[in-house]
């Protein structure tokens, strides 16, 4: 698909669609003057719908002007109108279109809009590219596909460099979706380690891979053993961006359990399907990395993904065992469906250790008890560092993607000590399980400035999910976004 901008006059534009945004109480942006009946038919389309948020109506032209139909989009009250309003708007008029089984449209951004230029075509092009992906490797009949969509603008406006920067940014959420959507038969940590290896030959990073022997002789105490009950061996996989000399680097780390049964404390069946997105924050990182490197930002980023397969077998962890982790610390094993912390502290150390990060940021689906607490709409932000929880909640604001923080304090930290070992995997019972999930991490960090994502609920869409034009069925590549604005405004 082609986005592009184009200095014209909508009136004049030959397009199979013609859209125009309008919120509440107001008529369409940028509506220029047209034929009498055109704009009769566009007045009561308003009435009716009036212009209330994600609100789509198509009015056919009957050859009046060179386009032949005009679609208007509802944005809601004019005082609430938000990155956000544009981009789940933006979506709709795309799958609109593409129901329609037109491959092309055009959309109008006049001067005077609520958003700056820049900013309201970074949520059109988002919106519009996102709701186009389908998961349909797999399928005979593939989804219809749009070709090409035009922004129409003034003389004066440019926005070609926010087009194609929201598009390199769009098109790493959907690289992230692609391998997070893989069935676990065809994406196993090798497969993980396979396409990192792939992106690295592409993008121009480094690629360091550690497998089974390797890891056990380095210490990585917590990936071994999670791994160590499935045939299919545990990777770590490392990749490294470096586009700012002398400069300390970020460090990425994604939790990646390629399939999740629960292992020895085996998950009940109903929807077990859904494990093969426990790997979605390591596809997460991939699609950071891929983004971040495509827009050659400024910026030294390390990604770091432990990859497992967590299944029950005569190798298998168990509960009561005590395993030593990367960073030193034992940890009693109380339940092993309490994987994701084990391979993420391995991987946190290590990153802290190897590259004295200036920030470390973790995503991960950990824990069901973040979705207890907080929904399938909103992600878990812990962290130890409110400068950084900061700059994440400004970049979650203009993203869409929605975070809210949880507290931190030694009453969870004393919830993981153990009788037996350092820590134990599990807290005191289901009370804060989110929050004790994130201490266990926490003991791996130390001091670096960190921030954990708890994603357990927003990275696929499940029941409940709030309905967003832009995330269709399946995985939906969150934190990729908020991760590369993050980067791109940090120093």
């Amino acid at each position: 698909m082609i986005i592009s901008s184009e200095s014209a006059q909508p009136i004049k534009k030959k397009t199979r669609a013609l859209c125009f945004f309008v919120a509440e109480k107001s008529e369409p942006f940028g509506l220029p003057k047209m034929d009498a009946k055109i704009l009769a038919a566009i007045k009561q389309s308003v009435k009716e719908t009036k212009g209330k948020r994600a609100s789509l109506d198509v009015i056919h032209s009957h050859g009046l002007i060179p386009a032949e139909r005009i679609v208007i989009a509802g944005l809601g009250p004019v005082h609430k109108i938000t990155h956000e309003t544009v981009r789940i708007s933006s979506g709709k008029i795309a799958k609109k279109i593409r129901d329609l089984e037109i491959s092309e449209f055009s959309i109008v951004l006049p001067d005077k809009f609520p958003l700056k230029a820049d900013v309201a075509a970074n949520a059109i092009v988002e919106g519009v590219s996102l709701s186009q992906y389908s998961f349909d490797k797999y399928k005979k009949e593939k989804n219809p596909k749009l070709q090409r969509v035009t922004i129409l603008v003034s003389d004066k406006t440019k926005i070609s460099d926010q087009i194609s920067k929201a598009m390199t940014v769009s098109d790493g959420v959907n690289f992230a979706r692609s391998i997070a959507n893989l069935p676990p038969n065809e994406c196993a940590p090798v497969h993980m380690a396979g396409f990192a290896k792939s992106l690295a030959a592409k993008n121009k990073l480094k690629c360091t891979i550690l497998s089974k022997n390797e890891l056990r002789q380095k210490g990585f105490g917590g990936i071994t053993a999670v791994g160590q009950g499935s045939k299919n061996e545990p990777k770590l996989i490392i990749l490294e961006y470096n586009g700012k000399k002398d400069d300390r680097p970020t460090v990425l780390v994604g939790k990646a359990v390629t399939f999740d049964t629960g292992g020895i404390s085996i998950k009940p069946a109903d929807k077990m399907d859904e494990m093969k997105f426990d790997k979605c924050g390591g596809c997460t990182v991939l699609g950071i990395m891929k983004a971040v490197s495509e827009l050659k930002l400024p910026v030294n980023v390390v990604g770091i993904i432990p990859s497992v397969e967590n299944m029950p077998g005569g190798e298998s962890y168990r509960p009561g065992d005590i395993i030593r982790m990367y960073g030193g610390s034992t940890a009693e094993i109380l339940n092993t469906d309490a994987e994701g912390r084990l391979i993420l502290s391995d991987a946190l150390s290590y990153g802290v250790k190897t590259y004295k990060p200036k920030a470390v940021l973790d995503f991960a689906t950990l824990t069901g008890a973040c979705i207890v607490a907080l929904g399938p709409n909103v992600a878990g932000l812990v962290s130890n560092n409110n400068g950084i929880a900061s700059k994440i909640r400004k970049s979650s604001e203009k993203t869409g993607e929605e975070v809210w923080q949880l507290p931190l304090n030694d009453d969870y930290t004393d919830m993981i000590k153990s009788d037996y070992a350092d820590i134990k995997n599990v807290g005191i019972g289901r009370a804060a399980g989110a929050i004790t999930a994130a201490a266990f991490l926490a003991n791996a960090v130390g001091t670096t400035p960190w921030a954990h994502f708890d994603i357990a609920g927003t990275a696929w869409i499940q029941t409940g999910t709030k309905e967003k034009s832009y995330n269709p069925k399946g995985a939906t590549g969150f934190g990729v976004r908020l991760g590369v604005d993050y980067l791109a405004s940090s120093p």
